[in-house]
């Protein structure tokens, strides 16, 4: 069988390819070959197709794309992405293939969130400000321990935060629409008690896909029930947020600080208040760049090629 797979992405594993796979090779320049021989776009026939890490990033994604939405034999897709709300992945899903998606971000994000959220809690800025003009003054700042965290979206992302989190001794809510009592938190709770659980939270992380019961997720009431110094942290999508509201919170004191990785639209408007607003963290979508999400993704795409071969269930399947 035929897998669709960017060049360098077949390198890396090569060796730890199954025998029966036969790689159809995608090049930086947009052509393809099969075996070391050429083969045209509208000739191209795959049963499997691996979007990793390193294609969406470096490569040559758009003509990956065109491939994957004209398939007809496909049967399978692996994407290096987490996140499938793109409409791009609606159209690739009418082929009728299964898609899988990818949860070797997970460990980054949560690094980049406790790394994010202790720049908030210890003023880092602050401190350096006293260095820079050599001042000699204690800086007090906030423990971790004994922190409360709500996490929205306790799935392959959130659970990670969750247990970093609680690695520093915070009590750790996490919100997802069907715990399944084996979820690495103090408490879980489901969508509908956010609201209620937002007094107590120290920390309130967006860590949820976007869909029509997420847009605008964090609008005024939201915000109104916020704890006064609550650190908010967005590493999601921007359309969970209403930013007109969340400008006016910070605006007025609560939350405290907003570490906002993602935006409604991107790339940031040179002129938006964000970039310069004294509560803001802000970051360039890149919650997610370690280069060691390349290596976990590709176990990730071996793991499933493995169970896919042997006609075992799938690992993070996508429901459309």
């Amino acid at each position: 069988m035929n897998l669709l797979i960017y060049a360098p992405a077949y390198e890396r594993i090569r060796d730890r390819m199954p025998a029966g796979v036969t790689p159809l090779l995608i090049h930086q320049n947009e052509t393809l070959t099969l075996n070391g021989q050429p083969v045209a776009p509208e000739d191209a026939r795959f049963e499997i197709a691996w979007a990793s890490t390193d294609l969406y990033i470096k490569g040559p994604g758009r003509f990956n794309f065109g491939l994957l939405t004209a398939a007809k034999d496909m049967k399978w897709f692996q994407s290096g992405a987490a996140g499938f709300d793109h409409p791009i992945f609606t159209k690739v899903a009418a082929t009728g293939t299964i898609m899988t998606r990818s949860d070797a971000q997970g460990i980054a994000i949560a690094e980049f969130v406790l790394a994010r959220t202790l720049e908030a809690f210890h003023d880092t800025a602050g401190r350096a400000a006293k260095q820079a003009a050599h001042e000699w003054k204690r800086h007090e700042f906030r423990d971790v321990w004994g922190s409360t965290w709500l996490i929205i979206g306790y799935g392959a992302i959130g659970s990670e935060i969750g247990i970093r989190a609680r690695a520093f001794g915070a009590r750790v809510i996490g919100v997802r629409r069907t715990p399944d009592g084996n979820d690495p938190a103090d408490e879980m709770i489901t969508p509908d008690r956010i609201i209620e659980a937002l007094p107590r939270a120290d920390v309130v992380v967006l860590a949820a896909p976007h869909s029509g019961e997420t847009d605008k997720l964090v609008d005024a009431g939201f915000i109104a029930a916020m704890k006064e110094d609550a650190v908010f942290v967005n590493i999601a999508r921007g359309r969970l947020v209403d930013e007109a509201a969340l400008l006016a919170g910070l605006d007025a004191g609560k939350p405290s600080v907003a570490v906002l990785d993602v935006f409604e639209k991107e790339p940031l408007p040179t002129d938006s208040p964000f970039w310069d607003h004294p509560r803001v963290l802000l970051s360039a979508h890149c919650a997610a760049d370690s280069p060691m999400n390349i290596a976990r993704g590709d176990e990730v795409f071996l793991g499933n090629l493995s169970r896919y071969l042997k006609g075992e269930p799938l690992r993070l399947v996508v429901d459309f």
